[in-house]
């Protein structure tokens, strides 16, 4: 009985195969532009590719340590640097004072003392100079 499903099994994928091959001959001479013109595009694609991923720089994921010595010598307070770090998240005032569960006023003396130690007028001009001292990533 397996002998016998085996044979035709054999015989079925033969039938499979040769019907494949003939479909292909078919399509192969109605389509034979087209299908050149499918491969060499998928070669250009594929050597664009090739050539983008070997030729770009890659980013190396540098892992951000803080300039602890800038912090020192500006004064930077741990209270007024957990300020800087929502400031640099985009936070507003009010965010920034329900995250730390202080006032809004003292987020604003915060940032005005903040503003004051890194030579700031505004929100970007400072988180742009934490950034640049290495305090922030």
């Amino acid at each position: 009985m397996k002998r016998t499903i085996f044979l035709y099994a054999v015989a079925l994928a033969a039938a499979c195969a040769l019907f494949a091959w003939l479909e292909y001959k078919y399509v192969t001479r109605v389509f034979a532009g087209e299908i050149y013109l499918l491969l060499i595009a998928a070669g250009f694609a594929a050597l664009g590719g090739w050539a983008g991923w070997r030729l770009t720089k890659r980013q190396t994921q540098d892992r951000f340590e803080k300039n602890k010595a800038a912090l020192k010598s500006l004064g930077v307070s741990p209270r007024e640097y957990e300020t800087l770090e929502l400031l640099a998240a985009g936070l507003s005032n009010k965010e920034i004072a329900r995250e730390l569960g202080v006032s809004p006023n003292t987020v604003k003396t915060h940032l005005a003392r903040l503003y004051e130690k890194l030579g700031a007028a505004r929100r970007t001009e400072a988180v742009g100079k934490a950034r640049e001292l290495s305090l922030i990533p």
